[in-house]
C-alpha cells in the first residue's frame, strides 16, 4: 500500500514539472558528503587542476539551462559509476 501511495504522490509532484525537465523532484542519487567537500575544495583551490575545474563550471553555467547542466551532472555521475580509469 505504501509504495502504491508513493508511486501516485510521485506522479502528482512530477506532474507539475515539464516532462524533460529534471531539475525538480525527488534525488536520484545520494550525494556523498566528504567527496562533495573534496570536489570543493579542489574547485575552489590552487593549480592546473583548479583551474580546469573552474574553467569548465564557469563555461557550462554559462551556456547550459539549469535543466541542461542538471542533466549533465546526471549522465557524468552515470558515466563515473559504471567506468573506472
Amino acid at each position: 500500500m505504501r509504495v502504491r501511495i508513493e508511486f501516485q504522490l510521485r506522479n502528482v509532484l512530477m506532474s507539475q514539472f515539464p516532462k524533460t525537465s529534471i531539475t525538480g523532484g525527488e534525488s536520484v542519487y545520494c550525494i556523498n558528503e566528504a567527496q562533495l567537500a573534496k570536489a570543493k575544495s579542489l574547485a575552489e583551490g590552487d593549480g592546473e587542476e583548479s583551474d580546469r575545474v573552474r574553467e569548465a563550471l564557469a563555461r557550462i553555467e554559462n551556456e547550459y539551462s539549469r535543466n541542461e547542466r542538471a542533466a549533465i551532472a546526471f549522465m557524468l555521475i552515470e558515466r563515473l559509476l559504471s567506468r573506472t580509469e
